[in-house]
């Protein structure tokens, strides 16, 4: 699994550094670096929206922010690599 997190400009000022400060942890917390790689990247083309956008394989999720990081990654990530 490829995770991109949006690091551009808007996504910045959202707080994608937190975001992928989260999914560090998290990946190392439920021993998924041998499954899951985790990479910044600029624009996803979904600027404006409320959150940090990221890539999630082969979907994009938008509006992910500290209230909602951890849905997002038992969503896309744990549910995946069970």
């Amino acid at each position: 699994m490829t995770i991109l997190i949006c690091v551009g400009s808007s996504c910045h000022l959202n707080g994608s550094h937190e975001v992928i400060d989260y999914f560090k942890k998290a990946i190392a917390d439920n021993n998924l670096a041998d499954k899951v790689t985790l990479k910044a990247t600029f624009c996803l083309g979904k600027c404006g929206k409320n959150g940090v956008n990221a890539k999630i394989d082969d979907e994009i999720v938008t509006g992910i922010n500290l209230s909602n990081v951890n849905e997002v990654f038992d969503k896309y990530v744990l549910s995946q690599n069970k």
